[in-house]
């Protein structure tokens, strides 16, 4: 009898071809629509494996109703949407998807601060709603990249491409990370900073870390009021790592000149969120990895872990790495 799995949204029909090849398949077919919590506690008694996204809570609660899952496979990098703790303690691999949108998300990151920095949407809606009625020297000005201090927290992957697009614009580059990076710093020529001197410095400050408690509410009003009014703000992480009231306030009262957002703490975010109503804000419905050939390849990495947890193998991105037996399965 082949392995049973539930995959929470259509994913490319190559990908579902090679998971359909040895495995009993059922999947969320509606596009735009998150898998309802109720079909997913009905799906997760009786299947062996899980495909899922960040969309979808896998908490204890949903957890203790597995009867058989050997694993869970989520299409992304982060998976702070799984209680990865609860997983392990259940002998079920947890997966992610690394590296392969790496490059991705670093061209998002960097297209976000050049619009935000020259008021890129601003300007086109300007345009747009009949307001340009003549030159003028000093109408939609924004700021230079060319040269500025680049601050980037979390100095992962991304950073890094991030770090490498920068220095084709000459900027200096500073970053914080829980450890130095001696041979990024040899490579890219970046400088280590504590938190508080490269909030100070940073022309564009991006936020790279991974979401975690010790990172929850990271940047918040102390932190923002350390930075320059001219400066910056980008977060192409994950919601709640900046404090969204907190940005709301320094962007109202002009503490800070600047942000380009592209996560949120709560997603899909509200119309009326208090950051949408602002001129200075750039805003994306979080689409950091967003290109045909990332989200195809982050599709065939979620299934290829998908297979061999559920073929009894340790999948080769498992992030619980104390999970290193499974049970086999006959076929």
């Amino acid at each position: 009898m082949r392995p049973s799995v539930y995959i929470t949204r259509r994913i490319p029909d190559s990908t579902l071809e090679k998971i359909s090849e040895v495995c009993q398949v059922e999947m969320w077919e509606e596009e735009d629509i998150p898998v309802p919590r109720a079909v997913l506690e009905e799906k997760i008694e009786n299947i062996d494996g899980l495909f899922c996204l960040l969309t979808e809570t896998i908490d204890e609660a949903l957890l203790q109703k597995a009867k058989q899952l050997k694993v869970i496979s989520n299409m992304a990098v982060g998976y702070n949407n799984i209680d990865v703790t609860a997983a392990t303690e259940k002998g079920i691999f947890v997966t992610n998807t690394p590296g392969v949108l790496t490059e991705t998300t670093a061209d998002l990151t960097f297209a976000l601060l050049m619009a935000t920095a020259r008021r890129i949407v601003e300007a086109s809606d300007f345009l747009r709603e009949g307001s340009w009625k003549t030159w003028s020297p000093m109408l939609l000005t924004g700021q230079d990249i060319y040269g500025a201090t680049l601050g980037i927290i979390g100095m992962g992957r991304i950073g890094e491409s991030l770090a490498k697009r920068a220095k084709g614009f000459d900027m200096r580059i500073l970053y914080h990370n829980r450890s130095r990076k001696e041979e990024a710093e040899k490579t890219w020529g970046i400088e280590y900073a504590d938190l508080d001197s490269l909030l100070r410095e940073s022309d564009f400050v991006c936020v790279m870390t991974p979401y975690t408690e010790e990172t929850r509410n990271l940047i918040g009003e102390r932190e923002l009021s350390l930075m320059k009014n001219s400066a910056i703000l980008i977060n192409t992480a994950r919601g709640g790592i900046v404090n969204e009231a907190a940005l709301y306030e320094a962007l109202k009262q002009n503490k800070i000149w600047a942000a380009g957002i592209d996560v949120f703490e709560q997603e899909p975010v509200s119309p009326d969120h208090p950051l949408l109503t602002l001129p200075n804000v750039v805003t994306l419905p979080h689409i950091g990895s967003a290109s045909i050939q990332t989200r195809t390849r982050m599709a065939e990495l979620a299934a290829a872990n998908l297979i061999q947890g559920v073929m009894g193998e340790p999948p080769r991105n498992r992030v619980n790495q104390d999970v290193v037996q499974a049970r086999k399965i006959d076929v």
